[in-house]
């Protein structure tokens, strides 16, 4: 489950920077940011642990931007707006969660997250 979003009076928490691996390194299938060189437990578990969050991080982020950017797509003020159904298609959605992320993404857009718990419209 991912962790809550912050409210905004608290500071966003930064996740560990996720280092680019260079191109050799990356088609290792068994190349992952360098976990599997690490041998002592408590330095993997606690990279391992960093990275974890880090990637949550950035997909609360970038469900948040999802949800904004459907918000736009789906203003009625826009001539070339789109259906629920259209955005759905889109982004590999079904119809219902496109029309609860415009919603989300309106409300991220009015600055209204209070009370919000996580980056998930659900």
């Amino acid at each position: 489950m991912a962790e809550p979003t912050p409210r905004p009076h608290e500071p966003r928490l930064r996740p560990a920077p996720l280092l680019f691996e260079p191109a050799e390194a990356s088609s290792d299938p068994e190349h992952f940011f360098d976990l599997e060189s690490i041998e002592d437990p408590r330095a993997l578990l606690s990279r391992a642990t960093e990275l974890a969050q880090a990637f949550r991080a950035a997909a609360d982020r970038a469900v948040e931007f999802q949800a904004m950017a459907a918000a736009q797509l789906a203003d009625p003020r826009r001539f070339d707006r789109l259906t629920p159904g259209d955005i759905a298609d889109r982004a590999e959605w079904t119809e219902d969660y496109a029309k609860k992320m415009v919603e989300f993404g309106r409300d991220l857009m009015r600055g209204g997250d209070e009370g919000r718990v996580s980056a998930d419209p659900l």
